[in-house]
């Protein structure tokens, strides 16, 4: 992939850097004091934007917990075992990911998420519960200083999301390093659901998480990144022989009063974990602007509580075939409020993301899924105030709460409704990088999608194939689950780690 103009365009010498601002919030200063003493200029080693499972799990890594392969650990996979026995008593961090990834094949593309999932979760996709075969030992000397920056609590985007929806995938997959969730929760006297966790029992064991382990002083929740630049340092000194780009971090901190305060910071590495929750879709039609469409779920939980919306209203009209909008279909089911659910694709398109799970794993989507097949063949309609319009697309929302759609005979149907929510997936917020990070896609004529076009990363480092020292792990690099997203945060910390040993990444 060529070289871009962004890349081009942004370097700049370590002396046309503006000297950090000293941090304005107790949280920074405190880590700033623990980390880099009374060198308040000094560039830091790691900065991690985005406090969610990624993050979570690379500062984990970066702490200094270390995983080696338990002695007597027999790995069910003959291939695997065999390379592990190879080299007892070495770290995986200190070890060829490549060589170990090697011959693995499982529910994800990339062969580090695969090969760290394999030693957490030795036989999960054969349906065995067996131990994870790695051992971790804190190693303060392994040590890499950093600091993670997160708008929300420790755990991101999972305190946004309605506590009591449960998780797509099995609650043990939702789990990190050295603390099953199963652990976890039974110690809370908590239980899962049909071998799955609700979203607010996981974002209070992600926050418990970095408690538990000791990460809290590297957190800095409250911080919103306004821009990342970068460039190469004026080689000088040792290191004119090895320079290193350095970049530049900016945002502010929010205080409870809303207050805004600015921070700058140096790093000589950079790793996005943000996500793509932050922007939703839209629809680019006429009145999806209106004060009564939505784009966030959160949306009808606030207008059934006020009253707003009721059993008594026109229906709600959700747009969308993921499963969001499955979950917001369940959710006014729940208070029978009347629902209208639009969506572009037929009932039995394979790329329906219900046509994929498992009915066994996933009753209620599969009942989503039965309602919008049934009652759009089946008249009348079986389910009572539930309307399905496959194949309709939306083309202006009115003042007067009317919504105009054509259907798939090129008719134009017109529907009176409450309120809209339009759930059509999300996309990543990189705003604050120079051209919002497009130019670092797989494909930088395309918009970055998690799903269609990640940033492009070095397979085995996570590294920016465009930018040496910055980092994209989790979404942003394609890994959707938080079961593979911790792969990711292992190839960062290995890479890392060999560079803070001058070898080569």
């Amino acid at each position: 992939m060529p070289t871009s103009e962004h890349s081009k365009g942004h370097k700049f010498l370590l002396s046309q850097l503006p000297v950090p601002n000293p941090p304005p919030a107790t949280a920074m200063s405190s880590w700033r004091k623990d980390h880099l003493g009374a060198s308040s200029s000094e560039p830091l080693k790691v900065i991690i934007i985005g406090n969610g499972p990624s993050g979570i799990c690379l500062s984990y890594l970066l702490s200094g917990y270390t995983p080696y392969v338990k002695p007597d650990a027999v790995h069910p996979h003959p291939l695997l075992h065999r390379k592990l026995t190879e080299v007892p008593g070495v770290s995986i961090l200190d070890q060829d990911l490549s060589y170990l990834s090697e011959g693995l094949e499982g529910r994800c593309e990339s062969p580090v998420a695969l090969l760290f999932d394999a030693l957490l979760r030795p036989d999960t996709d054969f349906g065995g519960n067996m131990e994870s075969v790695l051992m971790w030992k804190h190693q303060k000397e392994r040590a890499i200083p950093h600091v993670v920056l997160g708008r929300n609590l420790p755990g991101g985007a999972w305190h946004s999301i309605e506590g009591s929806m449960v998780t797509l995938s099995q609650g043990q997959w939702m789990g990190l390093p050295d603390l099953q969730v199963k652990d976890w929760m039974r110690r809370k006297r908590r239980g899962l659901r049909n071998s799955r966790a609700t979203a607010g029992d996981i974002a209070h064991y992600y926050r418990d998480y970095v408690t538990k382990k000791g990460l809290g002083h590297n957190f800095v929740s409250g911080a919103v990144v306004t821009a990342v630049e970068w460039g190469m340092p004026e080689p000088s000194g040792s290191e004119a022989r090895n320079p290193r780009p350095l970049f530049q971090v900016s945002g502010f901190l929010t205080s409870k009063d809303q207050s805004q305060q600015p921070f700058s910071l140096c790093a000589h590495n950079v790793v996005l974990a943000t996500g793509t929750s932050d922007s939703p879709a839209r629809l680019g039609i006429p009145g999806e602007t209106l004060p009564f469409v939505y784009h966030e779920l959160s949306a009808l939980e606030a207008a059934t509580r006020a009253g707003t919306v009721t059993p008594a209203s026109d229906p709600v009209l959700i747009i969308g075939a993921g499963l969001s909008a499955a979950d917001a279909v369940l959710y006014a089911r729940h208070y029978n409020i009347p629902v209208i659910h639009a969506f572009r694709r037929t009932v039995d398109d394979p790329g329906l993301v219900f046509n994929q799970l498992p009915k066994m794993l996933y009753p209620e989507y599969h009942k989503v899924h039965q309602m919008m097949r049934e009652q759009s063949i089946l008249s009348p309609s079986p389910y009572e105030g539930y309307r399905s319009l496959p194949e309709h697309r939306p083309l202006l929302f009115k003042e007067d709460h009317q919504a105009v759609f054509r259907d798939p005979k090129g008719l134009q149907k017109v529907f009176g409704v409450s309120l809209v929510l339009v759930l059509i997936g999300s996309h990543p917020d990189l705003s604050f990088l120079p051209g919002a990070g497009t130019d670092l896609a797989v494909d930088p004529n395309q918009p970055l999608s998690a799903k269609r076009n990640p940033i492009d990363v070095e397979p085995f480092t996570y590294q920016s194939t465009q930018q040496e020292g910055l980092y994209a792990v989790g979404p942003l690099a394609g890994d959707n689950f938080v079961r593979f997203v911790q792969g990711g945060a292992l190839a960062v910390a290995s890479s890392l780690l060999r560079k803070e040993a001058r070898k080569p990444p």
